[in-house]
This record gives structure tokens, C-alpha cells and sequence, in this order.
């Protein structure tokens, strides 16, 4: 696919940055975020679908909870080959791209919804949806090479942010279709998605560019692979996007099966959560430029624990209300602990070529290229945790009927990712090498803290 490319790209140097690289990265931010909306709200198609599946549809809430962890896992893992797309591709050639894929499972799924429609086939057009699930790692990896390490966690969490938006936005638009056309017309938001999918596909060909200098590196995805800390932050980040995820595609079924609300009452309340927790997840990002993601991650994950210790509560209780208050909660921490999380990355890697004596350019290449190649790990890995997150609720349904052992799981999860960021993180600081004289004076590239 031909495409406009830019040669050269040095967003580190402050005098490129200043007269052309920061116009021109946030230009592609502003489409990048627009694209990846529209791609989450597509992965979280069927979190609203199942809203409009009446008794009629055949499908009970264990068969929903599976639809929906359908598409999760095929979300998740799509997101590494996605990873590599942007450089294989050119970032604004495969935005286009895949805006235009988004068209196949919002397709598919206007052909089949209806009562009558095999489960199986439900199943096989949730799975296409999970496409949805791989914008956000092309994107990421297209955001992450546009900025200076400075500017990375502002413009990862805006990114993401604005992303993660998508989910509440397409649950709003199921509940305006719910509560003017009413349930049976679940059509009518499918309708609405086709043009906007090629709205974004459109924006994208004309206002994004392509970065020449960003290159695929094999080596690069295997010594990430290798790295302890990509690890550590792919399970940190189950805790905090796996979270989000999860909860964003259950929470409209957990109050239909849990708390018997109707199609309506469901979808006036889902979007909240959601909502509150993409508009946050920048804010995340702009905490850990300031304080140290680590220390933002670890007092959000005690947070999420004491969120979810109302919930386990109010789910005994069969209190509403206070049910809602906890749940949202976790919805906003969740999307603080994105940002936070996420933004620890670069500072991970950078620091580790520091400690290991680099300095300069030296230290900043080798951050990004560990840090960028790391990152679709850590997004399909943190993905999965929304898989675990809807077999869990479908799990504790099944047996129980209620989601409260689901729920008791997820607080000893929590309680785990608290005590793993101190211990990593937090229980020593980082010693960077002093400089020696002929280092002095060499230009050190702004430092973000872990």
C-alpha cells in the first residue's frame, strides 16, 4: 500500500521536536486515537449484543459470558502480530488497513442477528470482532515511536485512553437503540459502525504518516521475550487492562443475571463504568510522569483491593447500590492503573541501559527498541486477563449464582500484584552509574522514572 513516509525522525532532539516533530506527532495521535476508538468499540460488540439476546435467542448467561470471552482472547492474541504490522507496514498504511478489516465482523454480525442463528455461529462472529482487540497494539507501537520519552506518558495514555473510550461509546448507543426502537433492534447499532469504520479508515489515508525509521527487530522481540520485567509488566497489566476489559464486557450481563435488570436498566447503567475509567486513564499516565509510575501502579492496586473487598460486600448483601459504587470504582482505578502501568515501560528499559553504563543516544535507542518490542507482549498478555476475568463470573454463575467467588478471586489477585510492584519496583531504588568525565558533558535524553 503506498503511503507518504518521513525519513528522518528524532522527536529526542529538542530543536526537531520544537519546529515540525511535535505538530506532526500529534496530527497522527489525534487520527491514531480516532481509529482506535472506533476498534474497541467493535472489539466490544458483543458485551451490548448479548443485551438485546432475549429468551427467544436461546443463549443462557453462561453461553453469553462465553461470547463475550470469545472475542477477549481473540483480541488478545491478535495483538502481537499487530505489534510487528507497523513496521512491516508503515504506521498510517496499516491504520487504514485495519480501520477497513473492522468492516468484517460488524458485517458479519448484521447478517446474523437474529433468533434462530446457531450458537456456534455466534461464536465464529464474536471471534472476528477480536480484530477490534489488535488496533490498540498497532497503535500503541505506532504513538510510542512519534514521541520523545518525555512526552511518552502523556501521549500513551491519551492514545489509550481515547481508545479505550470506544467501549463506553457503542454501550451508549445500545442503550439510546434499547430505549427508543427497544431490544429487538439490534441492527440498528451495527448500522450505525459501518460508516464510521470507514470515516476513520478515510481520516487515517489522508492525515497519517508512515515513520521509515521505524524497523521490525527480530532480536529485539527476543530479547524482550527474555527480559523479567516484560513479564513482571505483562502480569501487572492483567491487573490493570485485563481488569478494564473484563469488566467492561461483563458488567452489563452481571447486572442482568445477578441483580435481574432488564435489557434497559442494564444499558443505562454499563457505560459508567467504562466511561469514567478511559477519561482517567491519561491522568494515570501524567501522575507517573510526575511521581514514578511504580508508585502511582502500587497505591492503584491497593485501591482496586479495597474496591473490590465493597463489592464482594455489596454482592452478599444484594445491595445495588453499593454494588455500584464499588464496581465503578474498580473501573476508574482500573483505567488509572492503565496509564500508570503502561507508562513504567519505557522508564524500565531505559533505566536498565543506564545501570548497565550507557548514557546519551546509546541508552535512549536501547530503551526504545526493548521498550517498543515489549509492549505488544505486555498488551496481549494483559489482554487475557479479560478472558480470565468473563471464565471466572461464567464459572461462578454456573456453580453459584452469583459472581461473589469471582469477585473474592479478584481481591487475592489484586493483594498479589500490590506486593509484586514494591518488591520489584519500590523495595530498592534504582542506582544509576555516576558520570565520568568524558560522559559529563555528553546530552543525556529525558529520563522517566519507573
Amino acid at each position: 500500500m503506498a503511503g507518504r513516509w518521513i525519513e528522518q525522525w528524532d522527536p529526542e532532539d529538542e530543536t526537531f521536536w520544537q519546529t515540525k516533530g511535535e505538530r506532526i506527532a500529534r496530527r497522527n495521535l489525534v487520527f491514531s486515537v480516532l481509529s482506535e476508538h472506533i476498534g474497541f468499540s467493535i472489539w466490544s460488540l458483543w458485551s451490548v449484543m448479548v443485551l438485546f439476546m432475549g429468551p427467544e435467542y436461546g443463549v443462557d448467561p453462561a453461553g453469553k459470558f462465553f461470547l463475550i470471552a470469545t472475542a477477549t482472547v481473540v483480541g488478545a492474541l491478535i495483538r502481537v502480530p499487530y505489534t510487528f504490522a507497523v513496521a512491516r507496514f508503515g504506521g498510517r498504511n496499516w491504520t487504514v488497513f485495519s480501520a477497513l478489516l473492522l468492516l468484517l465482523p460488524t458485517g458479519a454480525a448484521y447478517a446474523v442477528m437474529e433468533p434462530g442463528t446457531s450458537y456456534a455461529t455466534f461464536i465464529a462472529v464474536a471471534a472476528l470482532t477480536g480484530v477490534g482487540g489488535g488496533n490498540f497494539a498497532s497503535s500503541m507501537t505506532n504513538i510510542n515511536a512519534f514521541f520523545p520519552l518525555r512526552k511518552k506518558g502523556w501521549a500513551l495514555g491519551l492514545n489509550a485512553g481515547g481508545g479505550n473510550i470506544g467501549v463506553p461509546v457503542i454501550q451508549l448507543v445500545a442503550l439510546l437503540i434499547i430505549g427508543t426502537a427497544g431490544a429487538a433492534h439490534p441492527r440498528l447499532v451495527l448500522g450505525i459502525y459501518m460508516p464510521l469504520i470507514v470515516v476513520a479508515a478515510v481520516c487515517a489515508a489522508l492525515w497519517m504518516d508512515n515513520l521509515a525509521p521505524v524497523k521490525n527487530d527480530t532480536g529485539a522481540a527476543k530479547d524482550a521475550a527474555k527480559e523479567g520485567h516484560t513479564w513482571i509488566m505483562a502480569f501487572l497489566y492483567i491487573g490493570t487492562f485485563g481488569s478494564f476489559i473484563g469488566y467492561s464486557f461483563a458488567f452489563g450481563l452481571v447486572l442482568q443475571t445477578q441483580f435481574g435488570r432488564t435489557p434497559l436498566q442494564a444499558a443505562s447503567l454499563t457505560f459508567i463504568g467504562p466511561l469514567l475509567g478511559s477519561l482517567i486513564r491519561p491522568l494515570g499516565g501524567a501522575l507517573a510522569d510526575r511521581f514514578g509510575g511504580a508508585r502511582i501502579t502500587l497505591w492503584n492496586f491497593a485501591g482496586m483491593a479495597a474496591a473490590t473487598g465493597v463489592v464482594v460486600a455489596a454482592s452478599v448483601q444484594e445491595s445495588l447500590g453499593v454494588f455500584l459504587v464499588g464496581f465503578i470504582a474498580l473501573f476508574v482505578l482500573s483505567g488509572l492503573g492503565n496509564g500508570s502501568t503502561y507508562k513504567m515501560i519505557p522508564g524500565i528499559f531505559q533505566n536498565k541501559a543506564l545501570a548497565m553504563g550507557m548514557t546519551g543516544e546509546t541508552a535512549a535507542a536501547y530503551g526504545r527498541r526493548l521498550s517498543g518490542a515489549s509492549m505488544g507482549l505486555i498488551g496481549a498478555v494483559g489482554a487475557l486477563g479479560g478472558l480470565a476475568i468473563n471464565l471466572a463470573f461464567r464459572q461462578s454463575f454456573q456453580t453459584a449464582g452469583t459472581g461473589t467467588g469471582a469477585f473474592v478471586a479478584f481481591l487475592a489477585f489484586y493483594a498479589v500484584c500490590s506486593a509484586l510492584t514494591w518488591a520489584v519496583y519500590l523495595r530498592r531504588p534504582a542506582v544509576v552509574p555516576a558520570r565520568t568525565a568524558e560522559t559529563a558533558t555528553e546530552p543525556e535524553p529525558a529520563y522517566a522514572r519507573v
